[in-house]
């Protein structure tokens, strides 16, 4: 399908003069996105404890659906019976899916790679299917989101580089095959780098998706338990190998001191499901440092969860009453405790991005990166 520009167009506003952070513009067919950005990720259509209207008091401009687990559940015949995800779920600003291929590799003793597509078994009826690159677009494509990936193999963490080399070779040649199926210009379809922790792949791979005509480009297979400073190296290299001119955009990472460094890489977009993981288990963002709101030092803590933020949880409770419904198991405490981890990731984002537009990035990662190294 011939690239058009009528439904998709990025710019970047301002680039940092002392590293390759941006702050750019993205226009989508359900509205601007301003970057660098972070995506709350909805698994199942839903960001887990939070409603549309939590997020949108976020501040979110974007979510991620997961189009595995979409399928699966509630399927795409129903969905697209709905008229798409942003009506089935009653959000109507971009959405994004990932392509599935993550959640299938990851089913290691319930798959099977082959050449045409995976097939894998539902870990929880049982039920076996089989998802092709075709396959794959065409559910994105009932699906209906804004931006869409393309079916790839994420090699794990550890392997060996033969391993990667031939992973990687298989994503390339299903890319292919992504393209040639996908037809829907009111989506745009993002490659996505793979090549595990091996420079020279890395290099390669960012070199074959840039030849492909796209709206947006992602890096994959990072995140996947390896050290971070393996991560950091991986994202600075491959990152300013992608077209200047489109967002970038790196999957399944989304720490606050993840943002700092990606944005300083080069990176647009984020995502992850950890603000909300994290806060199931008592986890939240600080200015100061991740804290644990379990812990004894907070039982008489008056004050909110970080005097710097000002969402929902912030304004209206204390550390010792959110201390409080977490040791008692109320389920509020994990609701608040999200509020707060996404609209914080959200909300850095956007600090991030004035920094840039500022010309004091390079005061802010300093000062930034300092303060969320605390423990």
């Amino acid at each position: 399908m011939a690239l058009s520009n009528e439904f998709f167009n990025y710019k970047v506003i301002k680039k940092d003069k002392n590293s390759n952070a941006r702050a750019g513009e993205f226009m989508t067919p359900h509205g601007l996105i301003k970057t660098p950005v972070f995506m709350p990720v909805g698994t199942n259509s839903a960001v887990k404890m939070l409603t549309g209207q939590n997020l949108l008091d976020a501040g979110a401009q974007i979510i991620l659906n997961n189009s595995y687990h979409m399928y699966l559940r509630a399927g795409c015949e129903l969905i697209k019976k709905a008229g798409g995800l942003h009506n089935f779920q009653n959000w109507h600003k971009p959405i994004l899916t990932d392509s599935g291929g993550f959640q299938v590799f990851s089913l290691s003793n319930l798959r099977k790679i082959t050449e045409d597509g995976v097939k894998f078994q539902d870990p929880k009826n049982g039920s076996y299917h089989f998802i092709t690159p075709e396959i794959s677009m065409q559910i994105q494509n009932d699906l209906g989101a804004d931006i869409i990936m393309a079916f790839d193999e994420c090699a794990p963490y550890p392997c060996d580089e033969a391993h990667a080399k031939a992973a990687l070779d298989k994503t390339m040649r299903w890319l292919e095959r992504c393209f040639e199926a996908h037809k829907n210009p009111r989506q745009a379809l993002f490659p996505i780098v793979q090549g595990a922790f091996f420079p020279n792949l890395r290099i390669e791979a960012a070199k074959k998706v840039s030849e492909f005509e796209a709206h947006g480009y992602a890096i994959g297979g990072v995140s996947v338990g390896e050290p971070t400073d393996v991560k950091n190296k991986i994202v600075e290299l491959t990152a300013p190998l992608l077209p200047f001119d489109k967002p970038r955009y790196l999957m399944g990472v989304g720490t606050p001191i993840d943002l700092l460094n990606g944005v300083k890489f080069g990176i647009d977009m984020f995502d992850c499901v950890l603000p909300t993981r994290n806060a199931r288990h008592g986890a939240f963002f600080t200015y100061e440092g991740n804290k644990i709101i379990k812990n004894k030092e907070f039982e008489e803590d008056f004050t909110p969860l970080d005097a710097n933020c000002n969402c929902y949880a912030c304004k209206n409770h204390t550390k010792a009453y959110i201390r409080h419904l977490f040791r008692v198991q109320e389920s509020t405490a994990a609701i608040l405790l999200s509020i707060h981890n996404v609209h914080f990731l959200i909300n850095f984002a956007n600090q991030i991005r004035e920094a840039i537009l500022n010309d004091t990035f390079d005061e802010f990662y300093k000062v930034m990166s300092e303060k969320l190294a605390k423990k």
